[in-house]
């Protein structure tokens, strides 16, 4: 194969240019085929420059219980998902504009989502307001209302009811890497953009998690 240094100088300086204009199409096709980064992946979004800030202000609160919650890097704006009330009534995640949720997807089959749960009904219970919520998004997708009486079996009394049967929520937020096994958890800004996410149970009604999600709230 012929290289540019195999060239006769003239040559060589006529064919660089042409050869460093390949290289830019084909980094570019790349990017637009595989969103690699240098070509906006990582640009926060207007909306998302002061969730930048909440995410430096809880890092440090990172700790104990809620060590394994990993703050936003870049934060983006997540898919407005879909999913119902308990009463069928459709909702999308763009409703609680204004809120700080901690957005929660929960499983009958799945073990430590029955563990955690409890602790997801006291956080609600302890800081649930104006400005926060607890939203747990169940994604059962054979029964409609087995995961209303395991619910109710966790004695979880304070959160709101909400399921996505068809499991669209999860794969919406698979496909953008913030969802990998059950329970999945993201702390969303008012304006819907992350602050943090979780893979995995916490411990959210204790001392070190009330400290976090009251450092994202603003208070």
């Amino acid at each position: 194969m012929t290289t540019p240094s195999d060239l006769k100088p003239s040559v060589r300086r006529k064919a660089l240019p042409i050869v460093a204009g390949l290289v830019v199409v084909a980094a570019a096709g790349l990017a637009a085929v595989y969103g690699i980064a240098g070509f906006g992946r990582n640009a926060t979004p207007a909306e998302c420059k002061q969730t930048a800030d909440i995410a430096k202000r809880i890092a440090p609160l990172v700790t104990g219980e809620v060590a394994a919650v990993t703050p936003a890097s870049a934060p983006r704006l997540l898919p407005d998902l879909a999913f119902h009330d308990a009463d069928g009534k459709a909702r999308k995640l763009a409703d609680w504009r204004g809120k700080t949720v901690l957005l929660n997807l929960w499983a009958t089959w799945c073990v430590p989502c029955r563990k955690e749960m409890p602790a997801l009904d006291a956080l609600e219970t302890k800081l649930g307001s104006d400005s926060f919520q607890v939203v747990a998004v169940n994604i059962d997708t054979r029964s409609i209302e087995k995961p209303k009486a395991w619910l109710r079996d966790t004695g979880a009394t304070r959160l709101a009811y909400f399921a996505d049967p068809s499991a669209k929520v999860f794969q919406e937020l698979k496909a953008v890497g913030k969802a990998f096994g059950m329970p999945t958890t993201l702390l969303v800004d008012p304006h819907g953009c992350e602050i943090a996410s979780l893979a995995g149970p916490a411990e959210w009604a204790s001392p070190d998690a009330l400290k976090l999600v009251e450092a994202a709230i603003g208070r």
